[in-house]
């Protein structure tokens, strides 16, 4: 379907499923080969994969693409956020740079713990403290205890 009748279905105007677009909140165009590519109808009919769309030719909306958008507006009704901070949020999940440097401001602000690394190294210098503790002393004897109709080890 086109885009004036894919903005009807999904109650918005044209304008802000184009917004949408190119905020990254659409799934990407595919293009399809010459007429029909495996039996599906292609965005742009006459376009070879490897050919950009042909001026006037427009983008052709699927029942998965509206599912997608409906999907976007429905998180961004639900957590209170506008469309750019949804496109910036999938940029987060998608862009490890990105996640990086994200994650480190929410530490420098508090809002982020520290990774649990820094948790198990400070464990682990303590346990490596106690062995090296328990080198330098003689162990504890310990009382054997001797049970009933047994013979103690040979050398004992």
């Amino acid at each position: 379907m086109r885009i004036t009748e894919a903005a009807r279905r999904l109650d918005m105007t044209p304008r802000m499923l184009r917004y949408r677009e190119s905020l990254g909140l659409l799934p990407a165009l595919r293009h399809a080969i010459r007429g029909r590519a495996a039996g599906r109808p292609g965005l742009y009919a006459a376009a070879a994969p490897a050919d950009p769309p042909r001026a006037g030719l427009h983008r052709q909306f699927t029942e998965t693409d509206l599912a997608a958008v409906a999907l976007g507006v429905s998180l961004e009704r639900r957590y209170d956020i506008s469309p750019v901070a949804l496109a910036f949020g999938i940029r987060v999940l998608a862009d490890p740079r990105v996640r990086a440097d994200v994650a480190e401001l929410g530490r420098r602000i508090g809002r982020i713990q520290p990774p649990p690394a820094r948790a198990l190294d400070f464990e682990q210098e303590r346990a490596q403290r106690l062995l090296r503790l328990g080198e330098t002393t003689p162990p504890p004897t310990a009382a054997r205890r001797v049970v009933p109709g047994s013979r103690p080890a040979p050398g004992r």
